[in-house]
């Protein structure tokens, strides 16, 4: 069954996720799309996952939920080929862009004196320049819809991770740049971030994972779903700006900084 993309008629919620094709970010459009949201789904190479995912959010919503755009965040022509996409959209030209939600990201451990320069920038440009450059880039549509920047940052600020200076320093960028602009562009703009906890260890992380969920108050790691409950409930509280969303079962608050 095909389905038809309206333009006109009532208001419709307009989000660019990045690094939507799996994991976080898949999971985070999923809902969004159930929602009512049309997503920009952006992927680096994960195309086939994220055509899955919109075909069955079509297949749920019984309607066109969003579209893929495919751009390398690490290339400054790609970053600017998607921002012109998404701010040239008729969607977008009509109700502006409700929300930006910085995802994109790799995880990686290795010690400092192994780990190059160049994967240190590849990782500042993923996880600060892009969303620096994408939030100046989409800014008009933004603030025509009041909309709401989010970055998924780290409950790694403020410690020392073994094997993860390259990963949490730039995070930490990430997340101070989000603050930064929820002063800057309020009233207008709303900037917020959510940190995961104990979320979808990845292989080589299983024993630290372990050791982390001892001290996890709720006693369990999190879902993908409770990431996407979170940047739903930012995108929707209009006064709620500035904020960092622990989302790790109590652990960040049982942790001395």
């Amino acid at each position: 069954m095909n389905w038809t993309l309206v333009v006109g008629g009532m208001t419709q919620h307009v989000a660019l996720i990045t690094g939507a094709g799996h994991r976080l970010g898949a999971a985070t459009a999923q809902r969004l799309m159930d929602e009512g949201w049309y997503v920009f789904i952006h992927v680096r190479s994960s195309v086939e996952q994220a055509e899955q995912n919109l075909r069955d959010a079509a297949s749920r919503n019984e309607r066109v939920c969003g579209e893929i755009l495919q751009a390398d965040l690490t290339v400054d022509a790609e970053v600017e080929g998607l921002v012109k996409s998404v701010i040239q959209h008729p969607l977008v030209k009509a109700n502006g862009l409700a929300g930006l939600v910085h995802n994109a990201s790799f995880y990686s451990q290795a010690s400092f004196e192994d780990t190059p320069l160049e994967t240190y920038r590849l990782l500042n440009r993923l996880h600060m320049e892009a969303p620096y450059a994408l939030s100046q880039g989409c800014l008009a549509p933004l603030k025509q819809a009041q909309g709401c920047i989010i970055g998924i940052v780290d409950t790694s600020w403020g410690r020392a991770w073994e094997g993860l200076a390259h990963y949490t320093s730039s995070k930490a960028g990430l997340r101070q740049l989000m603050l930064n602009l929820a002063g800057e562009l309020a009233p207008e703009v709303r900037v917020n971030c959510v940190a995961p906890g104990a979320i979808m260890a990845a292989d080589w992380e299983s024993e630290h994972f372990t050791k982390v969920l001892e001290k996890v108050p709720m006693g369990r790691s999190g879902e993908a779903n409770d990431i996407a409950g979170a940047v739903h409930h930012l995108l929707s509280s209009p006064m709620l700006s500035g904020q960092v969303l622990h989302v790790d079962g109590g652990w960040t608050a049982n942790e001395p900084q």
